[in-house]
């Protein structure tokens, strides 16, 4: 994981970056791109029929689907689609039926 610290910038080769199996779900995979002034930028994989459990949003979080579709609250976003969540939103249905890859912006948990 790359940690940003004041007037720095890092670029990542994302392709070189493991895929990471995540604690949060069964069939999740995330790819730890960087940090910085309490975000956390990551590539989110989903298998096909994977669920990310209900959860609150303690700050923003900006998804932008990159292959496949993800679906949240009942919402199908498909490749070039972005959700934007507000403080205190909260997702109660969240998963692919077909799998996906999406670019996550969010608090670290």
């Amino acid at each position: 994981m790359n940690y940003l610290d004041n007037a720095q910038q890092i670029r990542a080769d994302c392709n070189g970056l493991p895929w990471t199996p995540s604690k949060l779900a069964p069939g999740l995979s995330v790819k730890d791109v960087a940090v910085a002034d309490g975000l956390e930028m990551q590539l989110v994989r989903l298998d096909p029929g994977a669920t990310i459990p209900v959860h609150t949003h303690e700050c923003p979080e900006f998804i932008y689907i990159l292959e496949g579709e993800l679906i949240i609250g009942g919402e199908r976003l498909t490749e070039g689609s972005a959700s934007v969540a507000s403080i205190g939103s909260t997702h109660t249905d969240v998963h692919s039926d077909k799998g996906c890859i999406f670019l996550l912006v969010d608090k670290p948990i």
